[in-house]
């Protein structure tokens, strides 16, 4: 299935970036624990459109949002 148009987009945003309308939260976050400030979250979520799959980070290094292809 190819990825829906609003995917695309959320593909771009930065980490102020919110889920768009159509992606639900899956599974609990996870919490990497580092020296202060290191610390991030990742929360895994998924498109009820077009059913891709996106990792939201909150960590300094890498893209906030991460678009799984496969």
């Amino acid at each position: 299935m190819e990825t829906c148009s609003l995917c695309e987009e959320q593909s771009k945003k930065t980490r102020r970036g919110n889920p768009h309308q159509y992606l639900i939260k899956v599974d609990e976050a996870r919490i990497f624990k580092g020296v202060n400030p290191r610390g991030f979250e990742e929360q895994d979520y998924l498109c009820m459109t077009c059913h891709a799959k996106f990792t939201r980070s909150t960590g300094k290094n890498g893209l906030a949002w991460t678009l799984w292809q496969g």
